[in-house]
């Protein structure tokens, strides 16, 4: 395949993923307690555990 044919792809279906990521995690946001510390862990994990997905994406589009 073309390599920059696979770099748009890749481009256009990591924006959808990160689109869906970010309505899953604002509607799971809104069922937490309202205690400071519980949102603040959960939005440490899920804004750092976006990238993990990505990588074998990004491996693909790089090859």
């Amino acid at each position: 395949m073309n390599p920059r044919l696979k770099k748009l792809l890749g481009t256009l279906a990591m924006l959808v993923f990160l689109f869906l990521y970010v309505v899953a995690a604002l509607a799971v946001a809104d069922h937490l307690p309202a205690h400071w510390a519980i949102q603040l862990a959960y939005y440490v994990v899920v804004g750092t555990a976006w990238g993990l997905p990505l990588i074998p994406l990004m491996k693909w589009m790089n090859r």
